[in-house]
């Protein structure tokens, strides 16, 4: 019963399949075979439109280097201050984009609300010598907190940014467990709502180690070949990345298991709100879980078995605190699990 993170399964058969036959033989390296080149015309497909495509082994080092890409090391980039860009890599997106400012902003659920945006817009003066500029808007679709951003919640951002022509980044880390939840095209969440450059992670959804930085404006891209190399991510054996992902996006195998995995946390979420004795942070939109837990139920489920990690209170409601001796339960489910793992932690919770 380990619900630690979708980090933790494997890859799925048909990605190890296409993985398995782009090892035989002889290629082209640094990202000139013919595996990188097919995946690149499959993004232009799904996302409806020419795109420029960069595919990379790590979410960190995707989303340091679209930052970096399009940031200044006097620029700034605004995001909710539990981001993973702000909270979770080290200060890798810092350190790619030349020092450049990480500028967290509240908001519940790690979701931005456009009069928080553009609240701090204003205390940062354009003309001002004395103060970073900022230059990007980063989001997280799913959010930290397994919330989902609509495409009219999307656009509403990118209009509070655009009067000072900030660039708007997604950190698609469980980009595929969003457009599963939402129903929607991949354009419709991204570029038709005034996404400039995207995060689309494969890692946490069947891949090995595959990322892409997907530029929805090509010219934008134009510095990212060399950014990408000075990070150590222009693999030499390039066709193993681009394989996953031909494995990953083939007759929407990619949506596939991130539906399965949204269905299992949907499963654990409506199964604790029918037993009535678990209070869940946030609502289950994607497929991560979040309960409130006495620190006796918490140490009660590790000491069965049950694998989760503790969780930040910091995007809770306002007014809406925890009890003292209470904590956040994360529960998070994948494209392996279970039904049977849902419902043996489901019994356990029943024994509260």
């Amino acid at each position: 019963m380990n619900f630690v993170s979708d980090n933790l399964a494997g890859a799925s058969a048909p990605v190890l399949q296409a993985m398995l036959a782009a090892n035989d033989g002889l290629a082209a390296a640094y990202g000139n075979d013919a595996w990188t080149k097919r995946v690149e015309a499959l993004f232009a497909e799904l996302f409806e439109r020419e795109v420029a495509v960069f595919l990379v082994t790590s979410g960190t080092a995707a989303n340091a280097l679209a930052l970096a890409s399009l940031v200044q090391p006097w620029g700034a980039v605004l995001c909710h201050h539990e981001a993973h860009v702000a909270a979770d890599e080290c200060g890798a997106p810092e350190f790619f984009a030349g020092g450049a400012k990480i500028v967290g902003l509240p908001g519940e659920g790690c979701k931005l609300a456009p009069e928080v945006v553009t609240d701090q817009l204003a205390r940062m003066r354009p003309d001002s010598l004395h103060q970073v500029q900022p230059q990007m808007l980063s989001i997280t679709q799913a959010t930290e907190c397994g919330l989902v951003y609509r495409p009219d919640e999307i656009a509403a951002l990118k209009a509070a940014i655009a009067p000072r022509g900030l660039k708007l980044h997604m950190d698609g880390a469980r980009f595929a467990n969003a457009v599963a939840a939402l129903g929607c095209s991949p354009a419709e969440i991204t570029w038709k709502a005034g996404v400039d450059v995207l995060s689309f992670g494969g890692t946490k959804n069947g891949a090995f180690a595959a990322e892409a930085v997907v530029f929805f404006e090509p010219a934008c891209a134009a510095e990212m070949p060399w950014r990408r190399k000075r990070a150590g991510h222009t693999l030499s054996k390039g066709r193993l990345i681009g394989a996953q992902f031909e494995g990953l996006l083939a007759d929407g195998h990619w949506l596939g298991l991130a539906g399965h995995a949204n269905a299992m946390a949907g499963k654990l979420a409506a199964g604790i709100a029918a037993l009535g004795n678990t209070q869940l942070a946030w609502a289950c939109e994607a497929n991560e879980v979040f309960a409130i837990l006495p620190e006796a139920r918490r140490d009660q489920l590790k000491a069965r078995g049950v694998q989760f990690i503790d969780w930040s209170d910091g995007a809770l409601p306002a007014g809406q605190g925890l009890e003292p001796g209470e904590t956040i339960g994360r529960f998070v489910c994948s494209f392996a699990t279970r039904p049977e793992d849902v419902e043996r932690l489901l019994a356990i919770f029943a024994e509260a």
